[in-house]
Order: C-alpha cells, then structure tokens, then sequence
C-alpha cells in the first residue's frame, strides 16, 4: 500500500474516533449548562451559543501560526499536538464548576488545538491532486461518521453515567486519535529551506488570488449558516417533544441524522468533484442547503425534523470538501499551509459567528428565525459564489 493512500485510513479513522468524541457535546451541552446552575431557557440559549462558539476565536487567530508552522516543521506534529491538548482540555471541562469555567476552556481549546483543520492540511498535502476530491471526501466520511455515532453515544452515556463523565469519555478519545497517528502515520516532508514568506509575499506566489478569497469568504459564510443552529437546537426539540422523557438521546438522534446523511455522500461527492470539478458540486450543495433549511422551521416534532436533517447532510457533504479539493489544487506547495491556516481562520470566525448570532436570534425572535437566516445566507452565497467564480471560469 503507498504510503499515502495508508495515511488517509489511519487518519480517517483517528478522525472518526476524535469526532465521535467531539460531537457529543453539543447535543449535551444546553443540558449541562443547566446542570451548572442556569435555569432560565433564554439564558440557557445564550450560553450555550457563547461557549459552543467562543473557541472558535482563539483557532481563527491561531490557525495561521500553527500553518505557517506546519510548512516549515511538517504537518505531523501539529496533528499530534492539536490532539494531545484536546484531551486534556475535555478532561478539564469534565472538572468545570460553572459556566465561566467552559468559556475560558473553551478558548484554551482553540489556542492550541485545531485537530481537524491539521489533518486536512496533512491529507491535501500527501495525496496526488487528481486523487485530492476523492481522499478529502474519505477524510470527510470519518468525521461525519464519528459525528454520527457522537450524538447517539454522547446522548445514552449522559443519561447513564452523567455528563460531567462524558466529557471523561471524550478526552479519551481524542487521546486513542493522538496514538492513532503518532504510531502509524509517515510524512514525506520536503525540507525547508529556511525562506519565510512574509503574510504579503504569501498572495504574490498564488496564481489565482481572487479565487482564494472567494473560497475564504464561502468558508466564512457557509460555517456561519451551518453554526447558527447547532447550538440551540436541543432547545428546538424540547419545545417540539410532548414527551420530555430522554431528550437527550432524542436529540443525540436528530444530530445523527444529517451526519448518517454526510457519511453516505461525502465519498461519492468527493469523486464526482474529480469528475466534473468541484466548483460545480458546490454551486449545488450551497443551492440545495438553503432551500433545505426553509421547511425546518415549520416541522411539528422531532422525527419530522430528523428527516429534513438527513436531506440537509445529502447536500452539505459537498461543501467542504470541494472547498479544500479546491484550495489544494489552486496553491503552490510551499504556502499550503499557511493558506489552509487562512481557511480555516475563515471557517472558525464563521462557526464563532454562527453559533453567537443563532443564540441571539433564538432568544430574541424565536428558534424558527434561526432556520431562515441560514437560508438566506446559504442562497445569497451561491449566487454570490456563482457571479464571481462559476460564471467566470
């Protein structure tokens, strides 16, 4: 087997187990904010939205550093480092005593880790180009099946040994990740040669600047509509369930949806991205996305819910793996990183925004509100993407 090609199992797989753990917190998250003394349900919501999104501003402000370090120290370490700290940080949030305890967490979390954003990095950088869309759609079939399975485990172990040993559970998970690829994972990096570009120097060597910004911006927007719910939506169901026995594991259920969804396309998106190209597969996704979102806010219970989710995770398996295929094939070798660390700044400002704003809005106007912002943003983008990158190319 080449070596790149047993690369991206191991790190599929270390990404599927790092995400069954991190995907259990956010169906368990509102409940465990509860948990730490706040009753109120517009309280509740705001928190919630505060620290599900609040490290995303520390892995926006850090992403660019640790890129900028991957391309002169390899890819590798900073897979390992991002996966060791996030399992002492879950084991810290399983420790917390209140809600100012997950926060600082939180952005500690962001400082120093940015697992997933790593391994990207480490596959694109591996893997031919003509084999790119394929092999990030595998990477991104492992998240998305560990975020299948997350909510599920996530939700059944809260009821069953509680949540603050759930958060146990989720560190060591992401530590069986880091041994995953410090054991079995072989980087082929060519030496660096010492010349550091400067953040100006970096858009000089792109070919195609404008297309770069725009995949940044789509990033951005399309991680702030997707976020915006996330959150809050255990809430959601709770005002939609007549039965408020095992919520939690309901919830667990209608997160699991869209990531069963994601996990049957992401692969067969990834290789028609080959194909036809993945402007195309975007233009769609994004399209799709947005018109998905509309009926969500008019569902009646939970299960109707759950299978608008699943239809919205058939669309969005293709967005962010035609983002990266793209990215890939459009930058020199010697900025990848440092242009990745860019995206994902992007990516993380959008979750950030996504997740305060979705919060807001819910407490203000209504959960329902939420849905049509994300639908709005989410077709306004596509046009948008269409004017300035599909139509010209």
């Amino acid at each position: 087997m080449e070596f790149w090609l047993r690369n991206l199992w191991v790190c599929s797989f270390a990404v599927f187990i790092v995400s069954i753990g991190m995907s259990q917190m956010a169906p368990i998250l509102p409940l465990y904010v509860e948990h730490l003394g706040i009753h109120d349900t517009a309280e509740i919501e705001q928190w919630s939205g505060i620290i599900f999104g609040c490290n995303f501003i520390s892995l926006a402000i850090f992403s660019p550093i640790w890129g900028r370090l991957a391309d002169q120290y390899g890819r590798k370490p900073m897979v390992l480092r991002a996966s060791l700290w996030l399992s002492v940080i879950m084991i810290g949030m399983g420790l917390a005593q209140n809600v100012y305890h997950l926060v600082i967490l939180r952005i500690l979390q962001g400082a120093l880790s940015g697992f997933q954003g790593a391994v990207v990095t480490l596959i694109a950088m591996q893997t031919p180009k003509e084999k790119s869309g394929w092999a990030l759609g595998i990477l991104f079939t492992g998240q998305v099946g560990g975020s299948l399975l997350g909510p599920l485990f996530g939700g059944y172990l809260s009821e069953v040994i509680g949540y603050r040993e759930t958060f146990f559970v989720i560190g060591f998970l992401c530590f069986c990740g880091f041994l995953a690829i410090y054991f079995w994972v072989t980087e082929k990096l060519t030496p660096f040669d010492g010349k550091i570009l400067s953040s100006c120097e970096v858009w000089t060597v792109l070919p195609n600047p404008q297309l770069t910004i725009c995949l940044f911006v789509t990033t951005l927007v399309m991680q702030l509509a997707l976020m915006s719910i996330q959150p809050i939506i255990t809430v959601y169901i709770v005002q939609l369930s007549a039965n408020v026995n095992h919520i939690a594991l309901i919830a667990g259920l209608v997160f699991a949806a869209s990531g069963f969804a994601s996990m049957l396309a992401a692969s067969k998106l990834g290789a028609l991205s080959d194909r036809i190209g993945p402007k195309k597969v975007l233009l769609t996704a994004l399209l799709l996305a947005g018109i998905i979102f509309i009926p969500q806010a008019f569902v009646q219970n939970p299960w109707q819910l759950g299978i608008l989710r699943f239809l919205l995770g058939l669309a969005t398996a293709g967005l962010l793996p035609s983002i990266n295929s793209m990215i890939r094939q459009s930058t020199p070798k010697e900025v990848i990183g440092r242009i990745y660390g860019y995206n994902q700044s992007a990516q993380f400002v959008g979750m950030f925004s996504g997740a305060i704003l979705g919060g807001q809005i819910a407490a203000w106007a209504g959960i329902e509100y939420v849905f049509f912002f994300t639908a709005v943003l989410l077709l306004s983008n596509a046009f948008w993407f269409y004017r300035m990158v599909y139509r010209k190319n």
